[in-house]
């Protein structure tokens, strides 16, 4: 292949090209993380931001997602005689899978986007080129704030999910399938445990950082112009969605590994 400057590209250079760029990105957000001067006031703004952009679409998905998990899970309890299980199973689903996906995916899809967009707008606008010039950071006074708003609301959203999932699991499982109250909320007991919440919480931590990253690596390298940025806010939500699933099954397997499941 030819690139766009006359060089030859080989099959898959384009991919590592990627990678690389999120793996520098990152580090040089952790290590900007610790320097002064913070931007507070910056990070409150986004974070104020991410979270009026997430609040009640994460809310309004979480309601359903937790309503077809009880009446699934519901549904083939009752086929097999396990009934009483029926609480631990859609609670724990949600818990450990939903409630960290429907956040992430909300905080790419509505937060992670418009981070893009304006980080490739002022790329296009040279504001970053013009910042490095003048000595400032683009990386501590820029993307520092947004990953890190990204980070915060995605772990107190992941909160709030799982709180209305089980609720909505609980109406759904008790009035519209017959469940017992009290069987319902005595399996949850019996096989939760606190590590569960842990891991939903470290999932939602990291599919924030995530997030945060991919959508400002693509924003300060759009394709250029106004069409590149737009190209660059769609891929940016497509790799981040990729990169989710992928560290959900890993982060999964590790957990099932290293945490045994209580005993009834």
């Amino acid at each position: 292949m030819v690139g766009e400057t006359g060089s030859i590209t080989l099959p898959g250079t384009a991919a590592l090209t990627q990678v690389g760029r999120l793996a520098t990105l990152s580090w040089e957000v952790l290590r900007a993380s610790f320097r002064r001067p913070f931007q507070f006031r910056e990070w409150i703004q986004q974070c104020w931001f991410f979270a009026s952009v997430t609040i009640l679409p994460t809310a309004l998905v979480a309601i359903p997602f937790g309503a077809v998990i009880a009446l699934q899970l519901g549904s083939l309890t009752t086929q097999i005689g396990a009934q009483s299980f029926t609480g631990a199973a859609s609670a724990l689903a949600i818990v450990q899978q939903a409630a960290p996906l429907i956040t992430a995916l909300l905080v790419a899809g509505a937060g992670g986007s418009a981070v893009c967009a304006d980080i490739g707008a002022r790329k296009i606008r040279e504001e970053i080129d013009a910042m490095e010039v003048l000595g400032v950071n683009p990386i501590q006074r820029i993307v520092v704030p947004r990953v890190l708003a990204a980070i915060v609301v995605s772990v107190l959203l992941n909160g709030l999910v799982t709180v209305v999932g089980v609720l909505g699991g609980y109406f759904f499982n008790v009035v519209l399938q017959g469940g017992t109250p009290g069987a319902y909320l005595a399996s949850f007991n019996a096989l939760a445990q606190v590590p569960d919440l842990w891991i939903s919480e470290i999932k939602a931590f990291l599919y924030g950082f995530v997030a945060g990253v991919v959508a400002a690596a693509r924003g300060l390298n759009p394709a250029g112009g106004p069409k590149g940025v737009g190209d660059a806010v769609n891929q940016a939500v497509v790799i981040t969605f990729l990169l989710l699933f992928l560290i959900n099954v890993v982060l999964t397997a590790i957990y099932l590994k290293i945490v045994p499941p209580k005993a009834l």
